[in-house]
């Protein structure tokens, strides 16, 4: 409660016994703290404004990722928006080892750089999964209905979940092709980096540390906001579908092979989804096992149950006033939430009811 933030996109932890968490402001500064409640000060632990083109609402410093060996190696990845021309950037840094909470920002190694048309539509999440390779959400590449079809073409990274290698470089690129990658070394011009495509504006994804599935929230064009589970290969639909329904009309609307979302729900509940985590914390008890996700523009907080043989069953939380930019979890699996009125809150009940 007593620090506050700059629009405030992303709360995330080092997994290295430091009991830190690291804040990520849109415009390009990360900050970083002690984690508990009553502390008082934040440290600058990066502060790249200087490359980050945070003029559009939706670019800006968007993910941070701390490598599985970062207590040893120093490593984190950024995911942020450039200009001249329009990109999004995907950048590892360091941190010294005399300086822990104060990151090098002289040491910017790029790995990828995606050229996009339009200012919206960036994606951003970044997370290693557990077999520790780095994963990316990236956006169709804005404009209204994907005008360009980039989340159907598979020879662009657009409109997609990446997959890569950041420890093996392969193909004189920065970054290695996992050679299990659903299009490795295919002979159709498709991205090898694709691990799956067919979304439209993925803003967060997490990874159930108990199940391995890897939980992603899509942003809906104007009638349904989407949950989906993510899995190697499959096509999630935009721009053929907007959540469960017809996005093209009926005639080019063919759902052959197409992933169905897990859960959507219409704007009468909201009108941009953010992702969360399943809970694996302690101090929660009625959480866990459940995906716990909001939304940007209503402030509600859910809680979404599926084990991938029964119906889903879906609980609001919390019906609140806040612009949910994010959630994250510190070392022991707790949650916290990252809102545009600059704070950082947690749940700290479980009452709910059937939505």
């Amino acid at each position: 409660p007593s620090l506050s933030f700059t629009r405030p996109v992303g709360i995330y932890q080092a997994v290295d016994g430091t009991n830190r968490l690291f804040v990520i402001e849109q415009r390009g500064v990360i900050y970083v703290f002690e984690n508990l409640r009553m502390v008082d000060t934040a440290g600058v632990f990066l502060d790249i404004r200087d490359r980050v083109n945070s003029e559009g609402n939706e670019e800006g410093l968007l993910g941070l990722a701390f490598h599985p060996d970062f207590a040893s190696n120093g490593f984190f990845y950024l995911y942020y928006s450039a200009s001249n021309p329009r990109r999004n950037v995907i950048a590892r840094y360091t941190v010294p080892q005399d300086s822990p909470n104060q990151a090098d920002g002289e040491s910017e190694q790029i790995l990828l750089e995606i050229l996009k048309p339009y200012s919206n539509h960036n994606g951003g999440q970044l997370a290693f999964g557990p077999d520790g390779y780095l994963y990316v959400a990236v956006g169709d590449g804005g404009g209204a209905g994907d005008p360009q079809g980039n989340a159907q073409n598979r020879s662009r990274l657009l409109g997609s979940i990446l997959r890569i290698d950041v420890d093996a470089a392969s193909e004189g690129l920065s970054y290695g092709i996992p050679p299990d990658n659903p299009f490795a070394n295919n002979t159709l011009g498709y991205r090898g980096e694709i691990y799956a495509y067919g979304l439209r504006n993925p803003w967060r994804f997490s990874f159930d540390p108990v199940t391995g599935w890897l939980w992603a929230a899509d942003v809906g064009q104007d009638r349904i906001e989407e949950i989906d589970i993510i899995e190697p290969g499959k096509n999630y639909g935009w721009n053929i579908m907007e959540g469960d329904l017809c996005y093209l009309p009926p005639e080019n609307c063919n759902r052959t092979g197409l992933q169905p979302p897990v859960w959507v729900y219409s704007r009468d509940q909201g009108y941009s989804v953010t992702g969360g985590f399943v809970y694996r914390g302690t101090q929660l008890p009625g959480l866990i096992g459940h995906y716990i996700y909001g939304d940007y523009g209503s402030g509600r907080i859910w809680a979404l149950l599926y084990d991938g043989a029964n119906d889903p069953v879906n609980k609001e939380l919390i019906d609140t006033n806040l612009n949910i930019a994010s959630f994250g979890v510190d070392d022991k699996n707790e949650l916290y939430i990252c809102a545009f009125d600059g704070k950082i809150y947690k749940l700290t009940s479980v009452e709910a009811h059937e939505a």
